[in-house]
């Protein structure tokens, strides 16, 4: 058993550890511990954010608080706000994970976790600024005036008035209240504050790509600051926008799960990434496209899954931000607790 093990582990397959363990039915509790660790492993590969906190509840270990930091609170009110507060931890582990899935050559949840990666990033744009990732805990002290209103002035669409709004209150009332706005409003959080920060009195019709709505009024809170940290942040923004509505992101909606066709090949994904990574690169008119400047970290690109992609979260974040090693530490102390229980050789 531990021969067959060791090489599930060294390929992150982590559902097949925990079915091996299993069935085994060990009485040793570092099996026991392992098995354990695995399911773990398993459910974070697979982005069960929503068990984030529970999952890192049950373990002793640094690896576990970096799993609560990358969740989302459970509690409208918990003292410990995670991604609401910082997306850092969450997009180190969706690289991670969109590192492992293409080790495991799984083009489809490649293609998933590329989306994923695209909810949020106008959000981890403005994070800095904000002080936060849209926490609803602190968007009233974070905007004002029109935000959420139903103002004619507002460039907003209904769809982002309605997450503006929802964003104000949505932890006053209960979980189940909170929990809507997470599952249905948060994610759209990002491109309402996108729009305001694409206003005109921050960057002029032309000067860079139009990818969308941008506000010929803004409210005094949207253009706080320099005016080189508005353009800075417009410039952000407008980059993550772009991979949103990118070649990669839409082979997304056209692989459907649950059907046997319509899955994306591996030739599919690299042409749908090339494609990406042109538009992405692009020059700017006004020579401001973040991909060419300081922020945009040039960490070991060769060895990616879709090279560019930690350059161009690092880029929009204004910070380097890699892939972490939440679940590659798991599968460590997985192989610990085998070989004390099954030294080679035995098993």
């Amino acid at each position: 058993m531990d021969a067959s093990l060791r090489s599930l582990l060294r390929g992150h397959w982590y559902d097949a550890v925990v079915a091996v363990l299993h069935d085994h039915g060990s009485d040793d509790p570092r099996l026991q511990h392992a098995e354990r660790l695995a399911v773990a492993a398993k459910r974070i590969l697979d982005l069960d954010a929503e068990d984030f906190g529970q999952i890192g509840s049950e373990f002793d270990a640094g690896w576990a608080r970096s799993v609560e930091s990358a969740s989302f609170p459970i509690q409208p009110r918990d003292p410990q706000r995670g991604a609401l507060a910082s997306l850092d931890g969450l997009y180190e582990l969706m690289l991670e994970v969109l590192e492992l899935r293409a080790r495991r050559h799984e083009p489809l949840q490649v293609v998933v976790t590329a989306h994923l990666i695209g909810e949020y990033l106008p959000q981890l744009a403005w994070q800095a600024r904000l002080g936060h990732a849209g926490d609803p805990l602190r968007m009233r002290e974070s905007v004002g005036e029109r935000w959420g209103s139903a103002s004619a002035e507002c460039a907003h669409t209904s769809t982002a008035r309605a997450a503006a709004k929802r964003s104000l209150n949505a932890c006053d009332g209960d979980v189940v209240g909170y929990t809507a706005y997470l599952d249905r409003f948060h994610s759209r959080l990002g491109n309402a504050l996108a729009v305001c920060a694409m206003n005109h009195e921050t960057v002029k019709a032309g000067e860079r790509p139009d990818v969308g709505k941008t506000c010929p009024t803004p409210c005094g809170w949207a253009v706080r600051g320099s005016l080189a940290e508005r353009r800075d942040l417009d410039a952000r923004v407008r980059l993550a926008l772009i991979y949103q509505d990118s070649a990669i992101v839409a082979l997304r909606h056209h692989a459907p799960v649950g059907h046997f066709f319509g899955v994306p090949s591996t030739a599919e994904i690299v042409e749908a990434w090339l494609a990406t990574w042109e538009r992405l690169n692009a020059p700017w008119p006004d020579g401001s496209n973040p991909l060419h400047g300081r922020a945009a970290s040039d960490r070991g690109e060769a060895s990616e899954a879709l090279p560019g992609m930690r350059r161009l979260v690092s880029a929009v974040a204004d910070r380097p931000i890699g892939p972490g090693r939440i679940i590659r530490t798991i599968g460590d102390q997985i192989s610990a607790e085998i070989d004390a229980a099954l030294p080679l050789g035995r098993g």
